[in-house]
């Protein structure tokens, strides 16, 4: 489970990212971030870590350094 959460991660970060201007906020990416929640984590706990961080990611949210706890 944990290889495909990955895999479509790192499909948006080859197929679809590129398209879009470089303008996270936060290091490492959200996308990284998610890959090493789900690596430390596991893939639901991982997967709500991740997308906690994605809902973070605006003009008024956060910045700066934000590593995986």
């Amino acid at each position: 489970m944990k290889q495909i959460v990955i895999w479509f991660v790192r499909f948006y970060q080859a197929a679809v990212s590129p398209f879009f201007p470089n303008a996270c906020r936060y290091t490492p990416t959200c996308s990284q971030y998610m890959i090493e929640a789900v690596q430390k984590h596991g893939p639901l706990k991982g997967g709500w870590l991740g997308m906690k961080r994605i809902s973070r990611c605006h003009p008024w949210g956060g910045h700066g350094y934000d590593p995986v706890p």
